[in-house]
């Protein structure tokens, strides 16, 4: 670690360790300009345009670090929108739970608002509208923040009725499909299909699953 780095305990207890400069209003005068100094140390790294990286503790200084794509696009959302308006969805909980075994260069998170694409210097970052109220959600941690993500019955039925979200590939969803039908409990994904009105996908899960 830098010996010249300093960090304002306000900015090290954020549970949220993606900021916005704006976040830093009531810490620093000039925030932009200190952000510009913290880069130079690499206790932040800029992931996108308006958007950084706090490094974990044992990280700092190292201008190597970069964040998990996932951990930033949840961090993003929460910096945007709160906590419990935003999951991640679609492939991004697909690979957390283990039904994705290659990292793909997309992230997708459930927001409350429509906005475009986000491009960062570690991945493409989808939002989609959804109300993550209706969604059945499980916790998550990542190394920038916790939050919530969808359960395996809950990304089974997301991706079976979008499987190119994120730009996968036809064979990848079958794929991903394959491997959440094997965690997933039958009653409930029933009773999340019938809830959201998804008969075509519930029964795209169940020929993937082969049932």
């Amino acid at each position: 670690m830098n010996d010249r780095v300093t960090l304002p305990t306000a900015l090290a207890r954020r549970t949220n360790k993606v900021l916005r400069p704006r976040d830093a209003a009531d810490v620093y005068a000039h925030p932009r300009g200190e952000f510009e100094r913290l880069l130079k140390q690499a206790v932040l790294r800029r992931i996108s345009n308006g958007y950084y990286a706090l490094a974990p503790m044992e990280r700092l200084g190292d201008i190597r670090w970069r964040p998990d794509l996932a951990a930033a696009a949840l961090g993003i959302a929460q910096a945007d929108y709160g906590r419990d308006a935003v999951a991640l969805m679609g492939v991004t909980a697909a690979r957390r739970h283990g039904a994705l075994p290659r990292a793909i260069g997309t992230a997708v998170v459930a927001v409350p608002k429509q906005r475009p694409q986000l491009h960062t210097d570690v991945g493409e970052i989808v939002f989609v509208k959804r109300d993550v109220a209706r969604l059945d959600l499980e916790r998550v941690d990542t190394e920038l923040t916790a939050g919530w993500m969808t359960t395996p019955e809950q990304t089974a039925l997301d991706i079976a009725a979008r499987p190119g979200l994120g730009g996968i590939e036809e064979a990848d969803a079958s794929a991903i499909l394959r491997a959440l039908a094997r965690k997933v409990d039958w009653a409930l994904i029933e009773d999340l299909a019938r809830a959201q009105h998804r008969p075509a996908a519930l029964t795209r899960v169940k020929e993937a699953a082969g049932a």
